[in-house]
């Protein structure tokens, strides 16, 4: 199982509706509406920043 990063929901990787390559890691998503969020500030949060539905 993964983590969403963004809103944190746990997510099985063959089941994730997006995922997205980062500094050569691969990160899976609940939602379309997550990866993108993601993809425009994936520093904010792999920070441990705030998570944000």
């Amino acid at each position: 199982m993964a983590v969403d990063p963004v809103c944190k929901m746990t997510v099985e990787p063959a089941k994730a509706a997006a995922q997205s390559s980062y500094q050569g890691q691969t990160y899976y998503f609940c939602a379309v509406g997550c990866k993108q969020k993601f993809d425009r500030e994936p520093e904010r949060f792999l920070a441990g920043g705030k998570s944000e539905m």
